[in-house]
């Protein structure tokens, strides 16, 4: 089978969905199908570091092919702008789409996407099962909703990231849970089948040894929420001797947070900040902690329609983790078996658990090796793929 995953984003680039992306399509060839994705050709963020080989970048290895489809980018002219953001999107993407078209016209693959506008305009040309839909967001817009409904409609299978999302869209738009396959996201394998040890990764990072580290790793908002780090730092305030660790960004968030843990009385020298990370670096910077965080709010998104990277990656580097009790990752953490879970946005119970952890390092060691096997037995880029395929080879 030929696969071709379509996305209008620039690749490689520092946000998650990027990350997602190319390990699908890592995966998805690993299973012995033949894979190209189809990326933008758009202009780098001013600043930018990371270079333009996605196999370098992402760490994985090059089994399929990247094509960067041309389009009209306008979007660095208003940047900084909200107001004429939408306009030069909508150039950006038709043209992408237009070429992506002229490209898949005579192909004879799977086109998959997250895309729902790259998906709609194919279905006016290619047949319905050639189309495989991934939904991570459920529309809740009037138009939104409309496209979301065309999209399930025209596609032959969809892929739903969480429970919650699948229920929503079923009760939304129709369908049947056997028809819709919920796919959480996952880790790579071979990035975390060798965690370092605690004493050398605080050693190459330059971070003490003998101290209690919570850290939070990954973009500090999502769809211009906050992921609640701020909670987070106020929970830890309340405790004594921890030590509050970082990476991700972006970095302009990240003084305000710093001045805040500053303000709460916490020593400016107990803030570690790894910077933004290639995905390679993220197991050593997890291997340092003792506890890893999630406290998102309970905001609809983060509710039901997030299945974050980072838990995944916290669970299979092995450390406790803490998180908010959200029904979009129900299914795979439960309180007391691989995670302890507080009510999203609960300073008070979020820093009694964290407390909790600090004076129990048994607790802290079975939660952590738990989360660790399942997630490296179930959560893998691997068996997500493997799914997905047999899921649209389904009659």
């Amino acid at each position: 089978m030929t696969l071709i995953y379509l996305t209008c984003v620039r690749l490689p680039t520092e946000k998650a969905h990027g990350l997602q992306i190319v390990q699908n399509c890592e995966a998805f060839a690993a299973a012995g199908h033949t894979v190209e994705l189809w990326s933008a050709r758009r202009w780098r963020r001013i600043g930018w570091q990371g270079g333009d080989d996605i196999y370098t970048y992402y760490g994985v290895q090059p089994l399929f092919r990247h094509v960067r489809l041309p389009m009209i980018d306008l979007m660095p002219l208003a940047r900084g702008n909200t107001r004429f953001e939408l306009i030069p999107f909508y150039i950006g993407l038709c043209t992408y789409i237009l070429v992506a078209i002229l490209k898949a016209w005579r192909r004879e693959a799977i086109f998959y996407s997250r895309d729902e506008w790259v998906l709609f305009a194919l279905s006016f040309f290619k047949p319905r099962h050639a189309l495989v839909y991934e939904a991570h967001l459920f529309r809740t817009s009037r138009a939104g909703g409309w496209l979301q409904r065309q999209v399930m409609q025209r596609c032959g299978k969809t892929i739903a990231i969480t429970s919650p999302l699948r229920d929503d869209l079923i009760a939304q738009h129709g369908g049947s849970p056997d028809e819709i396959l919920v796919a959480h996201d996952g880790i790579r394998a071979e990035r975390f089948a060798h965690v370092s040890p605690q004493s050398e990764a605080r050693q190459a990072l330059g971070w003490p040894q003998d101290t209690f580290i919570v850290g939070f790793v990954g973009r500090l908002h999502m769809l211009n929420v906050d992921k609640g780090v701020g909670t987070l730092i106020q929970a830890l305030a309340a405790l004594e001797n921890v030590w509050f660790a970082l990476a991700g960004g972006p970095e302009d968030m990240v003084a305000p947070l710093r001045e805040e843990w500053i303000r709460l009385g916490q020593p400016a020298e107990r803030f570690l900040y790894a910077g933004h990370l290639p995905p390679d670096a993220v197991p050593q910077v997890l291997a340092a902690f003792d506890v890893c965080a999630m406290p998102h709010p309970a905001t609809r998104q983060f509710a039901s329609y997030t299945s974050p990277l980072k838990l995944f990656e916290y669970m299979a580097a092995g450390r406790a983790l803490v998180a908010s009790d959200l029904p979009g990752w129900a299914d795979v953490v439960q309180h007391e078996v691989n995670a302890l879970l507080v009510p999203a946005s609960d300073t008070a119970a979020l820093s009694a658990a964290i407390q909790r952890l600090q004076q129990d390092v048994t607790l802290r060691e079975r939660l952590g090796q738990t989360a660790r096997t399942q997630a490296m037995t179930h959560y893998t880029w691997e068996a997500r793929a493997q799914s997905i395929l047999a899921h649209i080879q389904k009659n």
